[in-house]
């Protein structure tokens, strides 16, 4: 089959494209015939050889976590009638950047109905942190809600939940021309968190969603309204902000810091993926490239020219 292999440690050309045995479901398993596979910042990350603990690959290895397809095969002690379904699923931290993937089988999410497979593949990761995140904060009516990073993969689909929970979306993103996505969306009011004095613009606030981290993280903590609560999901800055629980206290604010079992995980999945087949929550998918076009992807998605989801095609 053809697949895209991390090399060795490095920059987005150590991601070859090449060719691998097809996988054969081990007891437990199924395997994928995949369209789509998800990329994540993370994984840019640890292409590099700097990805968060305690994910670690062994190089050479064909990287990727979400992919998308229709089940083919199963194997020992898993329900044939698995096979033909569109199917969703994490593949443990390995493999998604090829045409096969043999996963466990208890880790598959049915592709609900009305609901198109790339937009689910979209939602796999980013829809539930989204949804984690706005559960963890717990946003009211009313309330002046901010997200940062509003036009990435997390970013536009927090501005719909919360919109969805009739809160004041304050949008915060990278550059004026992503500003507008968030706008699309629903979102009351935009910014530009590169330019000097945003702060200003957004006034106080009852909740952050910080996906940035860095400078605007702090600036943004800045802003909360006693009683308010701060959720922190990404770093685009590199940094995280670094704001301590006495600091945050001494305010009257609250750093949430979600946590979740593993079937509370699950369900996270499961609805974000319902509430996108009902069209309450839509992903926004702003870059596709062809599986041999991963190392161009990670430049992308590195550039900070990426907007949404990035997805690869099979």
């Amino acid at each position: 089959m053809r697949a895209v292999w991390l090399t060795k440690f490095g920059g987005p050309e150590v991601l070859v494209p090449g060719e691998a045995p097809d996988p054969v479901p081990d007891e437990g398993q199924a395997l994928i015939e995949v369209e789509f596979a998800n990329i994540t910042f993370v994984e840019t990350q640890m292409r590099s050889g700097n990805g968060p603990a305690p994910v670690k690959l062994e190089p050479p290895v064909i990287p990727g976590n979400g992919v998308g397809g229709v089940v083919a095969a199963v194997g020992k002690g898993v329900d044939d009638r698995l096979v033909g379904r569109r199917v969703v699923s994490s593949t443990g931290g390995t493999g998604a950047y090829a045409e096969k993937a043999a996963v466990d089988a208890k880790g598959l999410f049915d592709v609900p109905d009305g609901l198109a497979l790339d937009d689910a593949v979209a939602l796999l990761a980013d829809g539930r942190t989204a949804t984690m995140m706005l559960s963890a904060a717990g946003p009211r009516p009313g309330e002046r809600v901010l997200v940062e990073a509003a036009a990435g993969g997390v970013g536009t689909l927090l501005v719909q939940l919360a919109k969805n929970r009739d809160a004041t979306v304050v949008a915060a993103a990278g550059g004026a021309h992503k500003a507008e996505i968030p706008l699309r969306l629903g979102a009351d009011e935009a910014v530009d968190y590169r330019e000097p004095g945003w702060g200003e613009k957004v006034g106080r606030v009852d909740v952050v969603f910080d996906g940035v981290g860095g400078d605007v993280a702090r600036e943004a903590f800045a802003l909360l309204r006693s009683g308010g609560r701060m959720v922190s999901f990404g770093l685009a800055s590199g940094e995280w902000a670094g704001i301590s629980e006495e600091e945050a206290a001494t305010r009257g604010v609250t750093l949430v810091r979600p946590s979740a079992t593993p079937e509370q995980l699950r369900e996270f999945t499961k609805s974000a993926l319902e509430e996108a087949a009902k069209g309450r929550l839509r992903p926004v998918i702003g870059q596709r490239f062809p599986l041999e076009g991963a190392a161009d992807a990670h430049r992308a998605i590195e550039s900070r020219s990426t907007v949404g989801k990035t997805l690869l095609e099979l």
